[in-house]
């Protein structure tokens, strides 16, 4: 059985706020890990604009591991104008959103990396509805553009339950598709309230390739966020879910994201040491 390790923490570059490859290379050193998940796009404020990024951390020893990408039209001010608005949904935006898959892809495979997540978005939970079909013919077609320069494609965890997430992606598999698979966030899960993240990680363990480290606390009233808060404070069990990742013999990435507070840094040095102190 595998034992998580404080050497598997990052952190990703848009949690930091960075404004320059230089920025980025300070607070990553600021918060003490050798690990980054990189925005290859334009991606919840961050500018995306990081070609010298990866020498830049390469320099002072650390490594970029992976990397993401946002689509065009992405709104999170409400669960219900993200559900309207995220992924390959939107139909007004999919050629659009095929280009910047493409550019995601070719931006990967420059600098190297194996992963790349992005949210498709929400997800139908019946096959038999119309855009099942639809959805996953949009899936498979960024699929087969990861796989053309040699990536796995991650979808993002949160906006659908493990099961509903699981059924999709055997759906996607039986087309052939199968360089795809789960970043798991535990957050999300509580964000959107679609579920345990323990239980819900257990059941999507076979397709997880890389983790967020992020905590939160359910919504309290249906149909409004969760709250976003520093590791090891929300409702995430973590204990029980580093017990998971320990059980599945997972030695993958621990990339830690933040997206809410006026510190980030310091939020992500505290969880950190929260979750550190677990290990």
């Amino acid at each position: 059985m595998a034992s998580q390790s404080p050497e598997q923490l990052g952190v990703c570059s848009w949690s930091t706020l960075a404004e320059s490859p230089a920025d980025l290379v300070d607070k990553v050193q600021s918060i003490g890990v050798k690990r980054v998940q990189l925005a290859l796009t334009a991606h919840r404020g961050d500018l995306g604009d990081w070609a010298a990024a990866p020498e830049a951390l390469k320099a002072v020893g650390v490594e970029v591991v992976s990397g993401m990408f946002g689509t065009k039209g992405e709104d999170y001010s409400t669960p219900q104008t993200i559900k309207a608005t995220g992924g390959v949904i939107p139909d007004e935006h999919w050629e659009e959103n095929q280009r910047i898959c493409k550019a995601a892809c070719e931006t990967a495979a420059n600098m190297g990396l194996k992963l790349v997540s992005t949210h498709a978005g929400f997800l139908p939970h019946d096959p038999a509805d119309p855009d099942f079909a639809k959805l996953l013919d949009r899936i498979v077609t960024f699929a087969k553009m990861h796989a053309d320069h040699g990536l796995t494609m991650l979808f993002e965890t949160g906006q659908e339950s493990a099961d509903s997430l699981t059924q999709f992606l055997n759906a996607v598999h039986e087309t052939g598709a199968t360089n795809v698979g789960v970043n798991f966030d535990p957050a999300n899960m509580l964000l959107y309230d679609m579920g345990d993240p323990v239980e819900s990680l257990r059941k999507l363990m076979p397709h997880v390739q890389s983790v967020h480290i992020k905590d939160a606390n359910v919504p309290t009233t249906p149909g409004t966020w969760g709250e976003e808060v520093v590791v090891g404070t929300g409702q995430v069990d973590w204990p029980a879910f580093l017990n998971v990742l320990n059980e599945a013999d997972y030695t993958g990435d621990l990339i830690f994201e933040r997206e809410a507070g006026d510190d980030r840094v310091g939020d992500i040095k505290q969880g950190i040491a929260n979750l550190s102190a677990l290990m």
